[in-house]
C-alpha cells in the first residue's frame, strides 16, 4: 500500500514550524554529544572547534555552528512517514583554505568533521521527532 502523501496546506505549516524543531533540535544535540561526562570530544577540543567556528565565519561567512540547514522533504519512499526531515547543508572544516591559530592534522579535522556529521543527523532526528508529534497532532479528530 503507498503511504498518503499529505497536501501541501499540511507541508506549509509544518515547514512553518520547522526552525523551532531545529533550534530545539541543537540544543538537544549539543547537549549529547559535547556536555557532561559522555562527551564526544574533551574541553579542549570543543574549545578548539569554537575557535574554527570563528575563524572560518570571519573568512568565509560561514562557520560550523549554526550553518547546518534542515528541510522538509516529501516522497512516496519515505515507508510509513510521508515527510521526513533531513539536514540538506553539513558544515565541515575544509582541508585547504582553513588557517586558524593551529593547523589541524588530517586525523583531527576528520575526527571533527565526523562529530559535526553525527550532530547535524541527530538535530534532524529530533526534527523528525516533532514532525511527527505534529502530524499526529493534526490528524487526531477535533
Amino acid at each position: 500500500m503507498e503511504p498518503v502523501l499529505p497536501d501541501r496546506s499540511l507541508l506549509r505549516r509544518a515547514r512553518e514550524q520547522l526552525d523551532s524543531w531545529i533550534f530545539d533540535g541543537r540544543d538537544r544535540a549539543f547537549a549529547d554529544l559535547f556536555d557532561g561526562p559522555d562527551a564526544v570530544v574533551t574541553g579542549q577540543e570543543l574549545r578548539q572547534l569554537d575557535r574554527i567556528d570563528s575563524a572560518l565565519s570571519r573568512q568565509t561567512g560561514l562557520g560550523i555552528w549554526g550553518s547546518d540547514e534542515y528541510g522538509i522533504i516529501t516522497g512516496q519512499d519515505l515507508e510509513e512517514v510521508p515527510l521526513r526531515v533531513v539536514c540538506t547543508f553539513h558544515p565541515e572544516i575544509p582541508g585547504e583554505g582553513y588557517r586558524g591559530e593551529h593547523s589541524l592534522d588530517e586525523a583531527t579535522r576528520e575526527q571533527f568533521n565526523d562529530v559535526l556529521f553525527e550532530y547535524c543527523e541527530r538535530v534532524a532526528a529530533y526534527g523528525q521527532t516533532e514532525l511527527e508529534r505534529f502530524l499526529r497532532d493534526v490528524q487526531q479528530p477535533a
